[in-house]
């Protein structure tokens, strides 16, 4: 099997990856995708979105059984079936990635099941799982979505004492009885979420001085409220000085507040993150820039090679499906063009940035930051209201949390926004809609909102910015 050759080639087929393939294929180009990973189906579907939040709906039924007594419920847990879980997870995950497998394998590209490496800017070894003899094909264009790894920290005694991943947590049967937790992103908040309503005694050690770096303060001290309230313990502002196995327990030594801090638990969860996955695909032989192990991309998702292009976890300054579906299309139209000598002229634009974390309370935002409006200079003025006062919200017991809108100073429109408390996730989309047609804080207070409801709440921050922004007016 040698001198394959094709029009466009996907290295990894996961999200960003066959969002590429079948709009290649759309686009008339003859296309190949090569994944060498066990399973086909990407990261999302196999150990991230799908699988943790499967988990994270059975914490969230569990915290609903602890406050029954509120509602006037008699109601009580008799403990966690976490094999039961883990099986109902394996059913909906087997189906998604069948589903996906079948797009993979029904003919309309070609799929090569092996590790991809590049030998030149045009050629690739591929050397297939099962162990045959590798081969090479050629293709005029390419796409790199090769996805991310989780991040392991180098700290003293880790891997000596071992630890797990989140591939580990979603695929147990049993759970320990208290975890430390590395890190305070969203995969370590949404794992906290469900091991503590497991049952798990939960110890958050986060590097930075706030959880959820990034985001506005305020997001991370309504969820370290609402984690020391259910019982866990967590620090900020950390620095990880060693671990060690200890009378059959494993030990954590950090310093918080420039204090000495010492915890013994039955497991270590490491989720700080992932990077890039670009290890042995040989992109010094086509001369492919990187920044570390990221993949370099100009806004048309080329990388330094203008024929060869990245979508995802890879190259994306945010790691979220949704965006990776999007750079992996943009990729294909953009290759389409090239080929066809024409101007590689489609953008990728990162204006809504949406983010959504599933952790109790839920966090998501969309659009810029009050810091990132501050450091580029745009005037605008913010709004907020706490769910503490909102009726819906109360009425539901879920009361911790607010939400918060920016927008610019002068014509109205809604530059950000985001929400800490229920259904989070859920009710962002009613701001990125409004965003994605950018409407101003004016436009947006009269838009009807049924009462009582959680998406009512967004009016009065749009209110209280229109209301500034006619004071300066007068």
């Amino acid at each position: 099997m040698a001198g394959h050759n094709f029009d466009f080639v996907i290295i990894g087929g996961g999200s960003g990856g066959y969002a590429a393939a079948r709009t290649a294929h759309s686009g008339g180009l003859s296309v190949a995708v090569v994944d060498g990973a066990p399973e086909l189906g990407g990261l999302c579907i196999l150990r991230g979105c799908m699988p943790s939040k499967t988990l994270i709906e059975s914490a969230n039924r569990q915290l609903v059984i602890r406050h029954a007594e509120e509602f006037g419920l008699k109601a009580a847990s008799h403990g966690v079936d976490v094999r039961a879980i883990r099986d109902r997870k394996r059913t909906l995950i087997a189906d998604f990635a069948g589903y996906r497998q079948g797009q993979l394998e029904d003919g309309r590209f070609t799929l090569y099941r092996g590790a991809a490496r590049f030998l030149d800017a045009h050629t690739l070894e591929v050397m297939p799982r099962d162990g045959s003899a590798s081969f090479q094909i050629t293709a005029r264009s390419f796409c790199i979505a090769t996805g991310s790894e989780v991040f392991v920290p180098d700290v003293p005694g880790l891997a000596e004492t071992g630890f797990w991943t989140s591939d580990d947590v979603l695929d147990v049967d049993s759970l320990p009885k208290s975890c430390a937790v590395l890190g305070g992103g969203a995969i370590a908040l949404e794992l906290a979420h469900y091991l503590d309503a497991m049952g798990c005694e939960v110890t958050l050690i986060q590097r930075s001085k706030q959880l959820l770096t990034g985001l506005d303060a305020e997001c991370s001290d309504v969820i370290a409220k609402a984690y020391t309230d259910r019982g866990m313990h967590v620090h900020l502002g950390t620095h990880l000085n060693r671990v060690s196995n200890h009378e059959g327990c494993k030990r954590v030594e950090f310093t918080a507040a420039g204090e000495p801090v010492t915890v013994e638990v039955d497991q270590i969860l490491v989720a700080m993150g992932r990077h890039p996955a670009t290890r042995g695909l040989g992109l010094d032989a086509a001369k492919v820039a990187t920044e570390k192990t990221k993949v370099i991309v100009n806004e048309h998702l080329q990388t330094s090679r203008p024929h060869i292009f990245a979508a995802g976890d890879v190259c994306s300054p945010l790691d979220v499906v949704h965006i990776a579906i999007q750079q992996g299309e943009i990729a294909a139209r953009n290759a389409a063009r090239l080929l066809a000598g024409k101007p590689v002229d489609e953008s990728i634009d990162y204006r809504l940035q949406l983010f959504g974390v599933f952790s109790h309370p839920q966090v998501a935002c969309v659009g810029a930051t009050a810091e990132k409006l501050r450091k580029l200079d745009v005037p605008f003025l913010s709004g907020s209201y706490p769910f503490n006062d909102h009726g819906k919200s109360m009425v539901m017991g879920e009361t911790a949390g607010f939400v918060q809108m920016h927008a610019h100073a002068k014509t109205g429109e809604i530059l950000g926004a985001c929400v800490v408390g229920p259904e989070a996730t859920e009710l962002i989309h009613e701001v990125v809609i409004a965003m994605n047609f950018r409407a101003t804080v004016q436009q947006f207070m009269a838009i009807p909102h049924y009462h009582p409801t959680l998406s009512e709440i967004w009016t009065y921050p749009a209110e209280e910015i229109a209301d500034q922004m006619a004071e300066s007016a007068a």
